[in-house]
């Protein structure tokens, strides 16, 4: 397995309950934005901190060991993985 979807696996593993309960609400605001879209800002901050934390320890040595351009696309492809399964997550922060 790729080192980002190892690193995804992990991530989701480790905060278990966050994304269990950040599912949820992803779902239904799928469904409909305008009535879920608060909530889902405020759990999703969280999620979007954590999903930070993994990626800079996904890429963070690449960058400082002169492979940055690597780096970007290995973030890109952690990004991807993450849509898959959240495939809202751009929209966290959004305001209607």
């Amino acid at each position: 397995m790729s080192k980002y979807k190892t690193l995804f696996s992990d991530m989701v593993k480790q905060n278990e309950q966050i994304f269990k309960s950040f599912k949820k609400i992803h779902d239904k605001y799928a469904l409909d934005p305008n009535k879920w879209q608060e909530q889902f800002n405020s759990e999703g901050r969280e999620v979007l901190d954590i999903i930070r934390r993994y990626e800079n320890r996904l890429c963070g040595r690449s960058k400082s060991s002169g492979y940055s351009a690597f780096s970007g696309k290995l973030a890109e492809k952690f990004r991807e993985e993450i849509k898959k399964e959240y495939s809202k997550i751009d929209f966290i922060g959004v305001k209607k």
